[in-house]
């Protein structure tokens, strides 16, 4: 497991495996949020093998697959409530992380603005650079 942080309370990172459990517990984890839809991956990496590792060792396991076209106001919105419904911290994976770190920039544009959301994107390894405009017009429409 490669947990890496965008704020004390997020992380994420790229696939995990059911193997990765018994670390993701020892972390302090609470609540693991997958990302990656099922279409990704075989069968033993799938959502459901993992959750069934997860909630066995006692932690909350969520499903919000996400491609570039579900990444959605909607489901922005629903992964920023997983995150702050949540009062440990979270593990968000996906294939590289990638994803996971997007939709938390989008859903935090408009509370941090683009310059923070970036610093801590790249904090954390992801240059989403290319993200920009998209940030600052979430941080724009949300002051007016």
């Amino acid at each position: 497991m490669d947990a890496r942080s965008i704020t004390p309370r997020y992380f994420v990172s790229p696939q995990i495996s059911a193997e990765d459990i018994p670390a993701i517990v020892d972390a302090g984890f609470t609540r693991i949020i997958c990302n990656r839809p099922d279409a990704e991956v075989p069968p033993s990496h799938q959502a459901n093998a993992i959750r069934a590792a997860a909630e066995a060792a006692g932690l909350e396991f969520l499903d919000l697959p996400l491609t570039h076209q579900t990444m959605t106001p909607e489901n922005v919105a629903k992964q920023l409530d997983l995150i702050q419904s949540c009062e440990g911290q979270v593990l968000a994976y996906c294939a590289s992380g990638t994803r996971c770190s997007v939709i938390w920039a989008l859903g935090h544009a408009a509370e941090l603005g683009a310059d923070t959301v970036l610093e801590k994107t790249h904090g954390a390894g992801f240059q989403l650079d290319g993200l920009r405009p998209a940030l600052e017009h979430i941080a724009q429409s949300k002051r007016r």
